[in-house]
């Protein structure tokens, strides 16, 4: 730079070193450090660039998740911590939830679209008016846009596949009595969530059981497995024939 007349030095610094959970330097032969394995994951960008921001640098106030320019106007080289920074991959996915879920839905939804094109339903099946329903509900409970395809996979399917742990766990008695309540409750029940909701109480009422217990067996009936979107807006969506089909085929496992 003198030889080119150039009078102002550059200033270098060293970030820490990176480190993985066992505390060993991150390395591209062991751990995932290319940045498309996170996009491939569904991991937005300005979720990665907040959390890359706070490795070994946390701002003043300790607000941690916040926009990029404010990151930028905060940071001062003064503040950087000298030792390792731990990459931790819980914590990231945790500000990636936060980023998810400050989307507007219709960017939830256009975020999620390319994870949707090949999910485990047949060609053909994927229903964009039934995920336009559901998405707001998937848009609170995933971390990842890659978790959406589980969260409403049960409604491009003919039968849910089911969850052997979550089928023992929710299938013991009364789960038959329960189901066989059910499908009579729901064979004539205006179908909006808020009267599915409520004929399901009742026949958890006839059976001496808490709401809780009594949609247990439903739920996997219904989705396969004991978590995922709110049961009645899930069979609100599903619709009444299809809903007593799965309801039917649960309990005639039994």
């Amino acid at each position: 730079r003198e030889a080119l007349g150039v009078s102002e030095r550059p200033v270098f610094a060293h970030l820490p070193m990176l480190v993985n959970e066992r505390r060993q330097k991150l390395s591209k032969r062991r751990d995932d450090v290319a940045v498309g394995v996170y996009q491939e994951r569904g991991y937005l960008a300005e979720a990665m660039v907040n959390y890359l921001a706070l490795l070994g640098w946390g701002p003043p106030d300790e607000v941690e998740i916040r926009p990029v320019q404010e990151i930028v106007e905060l940071f001062r080289l003064e503040d950087v911590n000298h030792a390792p920074a731990f990459f931790d991959v819980a914590k990231l996915t945790h500000v990636n939830g936060v980023y998810l879920r400050a989307l507007a839905p219709s960017e939830f939804i256009g975020a999620a679209g390319r994870f949707l094109e090949h999910g485990p339903w047949a060609p053909g099946d994927f229903d964009f008016e039934d995920f336009e329903r559901m998405a707001p509900l998937v848009q609170e409970r995933v971390a990842t846009l890659a978790e959406a395809p589980a969260m409403v996979d049960f409604l491009f399917v003919d039968q849910p596949t089911i969850d052997p742990s979550s089928w023992d766990k929710a299938m013991k008695a009364p789960a038959a009595e329960v189901l066989d309540a059910t499908v009579v409750a729901y064979d004539q029940v205006e179908w909006t969530s808020a009267e599915l909701l409520a004929a399901l109480r009742g026949v958890g009422e006839e059976l001496g059981l808490p709401l809780r217990k009594a949609q247990a067996p439903v739920r996997v009936a219904i989705t396969g497995r004991s978590v995922g979107p709110p049961l009645f807006e899930s069979l609100e969506v599903l619709g009444r024939e299809r809903s007593l089909i799965r309801l039917r085929a649960a309990r005639a496992r039994l």
